[in-house]
């Protein structure tokens, strides 16, 4: 363990002198001359047939880190935030390149001489990291303004205990993939349109890209050569109260378990359900109460709404001093919106009040409409015109047939409707 501490602590330091030397024009010439070797001799045309494929992802790796070396930008985006600085969403586009792997095989090559570890032999000894698995979870704004625990059982693949992720027998070694010729890589032809195909390279289906199988009689009993064994496992997502939709949770290293990788990670993207009551936004809420118009002239004291957590939101509003409420007014509840993460503190609540007013027929009695003409307020000044007419009206109307009609006011006619209609000209 301390030889191991040791050599990422050296290399880190390594690496950390070749990006300050080529900042600094030290060997600058003498480390880019390196990557240029490395790409020259991994280049697909300079190698067998067969080695092809694999070639030409190591020259196109190669290449990308070279791009990051001699660009200054990039490279300080690299020595700044390493390779998270490159990944796909950033517009980098050059996720797929380890550099750290590459400047240690550099390092093998590069200031001391000596031929590469990487590029045609050993692999670096820093496990690369597996595929991330990312679903959606349908979460409720409940569950978000609550905060939820979730337990649920995983299945998935672990690295066989009895072959240790070989896939074969105890000291047997396996065979060259006949399949890709031990390439782990293979070429297909692939249709982009009618008569149009192109070529690309696919991982071997039968090796699945180790570029070497095991015999049938060798392989491991409990995982058949696959290297990994079905595993199930409870496992516990956890969302804070004051979540928002979008956000992601992780589950380090929960994703499948493939050999000589580090594990991935399952993420979970919160998608949150449309709730009828309430609307969010940020650390604010948003709701329409109802009231009758006896409210809004004469007040009221009771539960308005009911909260998120089941609590129904108390208010007073007695009549005098209170304000007549208008509809479409809004009022606003400090601290009682959304809660805030890591923090005790949350937002508003904005309620939009909305009147109910009564059927058109509540009042049938004249003595009625008396008494309530007496008690509201009187109407100001009625308008005057030289010219009155009095016209008829529709009081149930819709606003969506406003701008229907023509300039005309009425449906344009032809003339020559009389005559047979339009004819269409024969071309």
């Amino acid at each position: 363990a301390f030889w191991r501490s040791s050599e990422v602590q050296a290399r880190r330091k390594s690496r950390k002198h070749i990006i300050k030397s080529v900042a600094n024009n030290r060997h600058r010439e003498a480390i880019l001359s390196l990557f240029g070797q490395a790409a020259l001799s991994s280049h697909p045309d300079k190698v067998p047939e067969i080695e092809r494929a694999a070639a030409d992802i190591q020259f196109k790796t190669i290449s990308k880190a070279y791009e990051i070396l001699y660009d200054d930008d990039k490279r300080r985006l690299y020595n700044s935030h390493g390779m998270s600085a490159f990944e796909a969403g950033n517009g980098q586009g050059s996720g797929d390149v380890d550099l750290d792997d590459i400047l240690a095989q550099m390092m093998g090559m590069g200031l001391g001489g000596g031929k590469p570890s990487g590029f045609g032999g050993t692999r670096s000894s820093k496990p690369r990291k597996g595929r991330d698995e990312e679903q959606d979870y349908s979460v409720t704004l409940e569950d978000l303004y609550k905060g939820k625990t979730v337990k649920f059982s995983s299945t998935k693949n672990i690295i066989c205990t009895n072959c240790k992720g070989s896939g074969g027998k105890d000291k047997v070694k396996p065979k060259p993939c006949a399949s890709c010729r031990g390439s782990g890589f293979k070429q297909n032809l692939r249709s982009v349109g009618p008569g149009l195909v192109t070529q690309e390279t696919v991982t071997c289906g039968n090796c699945k890209g180790k570029g070497a199988v095991f015999n049938l009689k060798d392989r491991c009993k409990k995982c058949q050569g696959e290297c990994v064994n079905k595993s199930r496992k409870v496992l516990e997502l956890y969302i804070p109260r004051g979540s928002k939709e979008g956000e992601k949770i992780r589950l380090e290293g929960e994703a499948d378990q493939v050999p000589d990788q580090q594990p991935g990670d399952i993420i979970f993207t919160l998608a949150q359900r449309q709730h009828d009551v309430f609307r969010r936004s940020g650390t604010d809420l948003c709701a329409t109460f109802e009231i009758t118009l006896a409210e809004a002239l004469c007040g009221f004291s009771r539960v308005v709404i009911k909260h998120l957590d089941g609590r129904g939101i108390y208010m007073e509003h007695p009549q005098p001093p209170a304000r007549v409420l208008e509809p479409g007014q809004v009022i606003k509840i400090p601290g009682e919106g959304m809660p805030q993460k890591k923090s005790e503190m949350k937002g508003n609540l904005y309620l939009i009040v909305h009147v109910n007013f009564p059927d058109h027929n509540w009042l049938e009695l004249n003595q009625a409409i008396t008494r309530l003409k007496e008690l509201l307020p009187e109407p100001g000044m009625p308008l005057e015109a030289d010219i009155v007419d009095k016209v008829e009206y529709d009081e149930t109307a819709d606003i969506n047939g406003f701008g229907v009609g023509g300039e005309d006011g009425g449906v344009w006619e032809d003339d020559a409707e009389d005559e047979g209609g339009a004819q269409c000209q024969q071309q």
